[in-house]
């Protein structure tokens, strides 16, 4: 893949809409560029964009027009098999709902994250985990455990786990604190802050929840990046 770019995301004269509505614009960006190891906000109510925007970005949907480069790579030049991969190889991502497999303990939901890369020799791959998951403070006894019966602070600290496997140079995270409580929400967002801290990955993070602010080094509003006025897009 070469070196990485100063920009880690670059959009120039995007437009999407779905095909069942195929003449409203769900989203109309002129410019907007991600700077590398920065940790970004994009806030918007529920129905601005959001959701389609890091659809977009992780290669789940294609555009009807426009340029779109994350890390160095034109999603819109290539095929769905390489945005795949791309995106297994190269994007972090946590949910909003962390979409945990409760039956499966917490190495296998994070070596789930790692089955289609290359990151890494699989060999060494359980070895990673464990580390991993020492580092984020869950205890030996529960890496075990079926995830449902973990508290949710565990699920949290497993669901970054899985987004880091594979080393990221992005990490993108959508609404992941909108079914937690402020205790909670405020425990992830430390853990997931000094964990992108240490290891200066770029952060794009979106909410509808705009006292998130805090955490961040920039902060903006889809409304003001999109043009398209969407309704009905999450």
């Amino acid at each position: 893949m070469g070196s990485t770019p100063a920009m880690i995301i670059e959009l120039a004269k995007l437009k999407f809409s779905y095909p069942e509505q195929a003449d409203s614009l769900v989203l109309d960006i002129p410019s907007w560029s991600l700077p590398i190891a920065e940790h970004t906000l994009i806030h918007g109510s529920s129905g601005s964009g959001k959701s389609t925007l890091l659809n977009i970005l992780n290669g789940l949907l294609s555009v009807n027009s426009g340029h779109i480069e994350v890390l160095g790579q034109q999603l819109n030049e290539m095929t769905i098999r390489q945005r795949d991969n791309f995106r297994a190889n190269s994007i972090g991502y946590v949910f909003q709902q962390f979409n945990l497999i409760g039956y499966l303990n917490a190495i296998d939901n994070v070596q789930l994250a790692n089955y289609f890369s290359k990151s890494s020799e699989k060999s060494s791959v359980t070895e990673e985990i464990k580390a991993l998951l020492n580092s984020l403070n869950i205890p030996k006894k529960d890496w075990q455990q079926p995830v449902h019966k973990l508290s949710i602070g565990q699920q949290q600290r497993i669901a970054i786990a899985r987004a880091l496997i594979n080393k990221p140079a992005l990490l993108i995270a959508d609404e992941p604190t909108s079914a937690l409580d402020e205790e909670n929400s405020a425990d992830f967002m430390a853990l997931l802050m000094s964990i992108v801290d240490s290891s200066q990955t770029t952060l794009l993070f979106v909410s509808h929840d705009i006292s998130l602010s805090r955490y961040f080094t920039r902060v903006e509003s889809l409304h003001d990046i999109n043009q398209a006025g969407a309704v009905n897009a999450d």
